[in-house]
């Protein structure tokens, strides 16, 4: 079977030109020729069959043939905020692979005893791309900029939300037995999940965020880091809420 060759395009409908970053490989890594067929993916849910029209130097022209709407294989909308770690490859490792597995938005969170006070989005951006490319999503996660924590727990969101911890004086709930129960009713649940830097929150944040309707919880009897609490989080939610 012909291997499909997906590209990122996001107005794909609007255009005509894939973007410089997506040329250059259709070009100079696969050497797709005028009139090759190709995919195209616009991270809002739509895949398109397309065909090359033009293959210049750096330059990719192309004309759909045919828009492809996809379902979303998992109900409602997961978000895990996460405060960034010291390392940024582990953060990195983090997106890629909650991309893979499914995610509608992550954000970075500025906490009393975060590591990594600044950060930014750009090689993530590429990482995320490059992972809805290679696992066939047809939605692209959002990438939010880092925040402080205050300012996060402090806008309203749908849905149910949550605070990841391991202070065990703080009466803890199990992530994966809520899910299980959201999951039974069959509902379209928003969920947000916190996770906390390497050296966790700090118990003030995390009374503030229960003081904001967040449910306190443990995601098991390990002692995880930071991204792998965070990616166990990811996939928790990904198995209760798959359709």
């Amino acid at each position: 079977m012909k291997e499909m060759r997906f590209f990122y395009v996001p107005d794909a409908t609007e255009c005509n030109e894939m973007p410089m970053d997506e040329a250059l490989h259709a070009l100079r890594v696969l050497r797709l020729k005028s009139g090759d067929e190709m995919f195209l993916m616009d991270g809002k849910g739509t895949y398109y069959r397309a065909h090359v029209t033009i293959a210049a130097t750096k330059r990719c022209m192309y004309e759909i043939d045919e828009a492809l709407p996809q379902e979303k294989a998992w109900r409602g909308h997961i978000h895990i905020a996460i405060a960034p770690t010291k390392m940024m490859d582990r953060i990195e490792w983090f997106c890629e692979k909650a991309t893979e597995i499914g995610i509608d938005e992550i954000s970075f969170l500025n906490c009393k005893l975060s590591e990594r006070k600044v950060m930014r989005t750009v090689r993530l951006e590429k990482i995320v791309v490059g992972a809805v490319k290679q696992s066939h999503k047809p939605w692209k996660p959002v990438l939010n900029a880092m925040m402080p924590f205050k300012e996060f727990i402090a806008i309203e969101r749908p849905g149910k939300k949550f605070i990841a911890h391991c202070y065990e004086d703080i009466e803890r709930i199990d992530l994966f037995d809520q899910l299980k129960d959201i999951a039974a009713t069959g509902s379209d649940e928003d969920i947000t999940v916190l996770i906390g830097p390497e050296g966790d929150f700090s118990p003030e944040e995390v009374n503030m965020a229960l003081e904001h309707g967040y449910q306190s919880i443990t995601l098991g009897t390990s002692r995880l880091r930071t991204e792998t609490a965070a990616l166990s989080a990811t996939m928790m939610t990904q198995l209760a809420l798959r359709k």
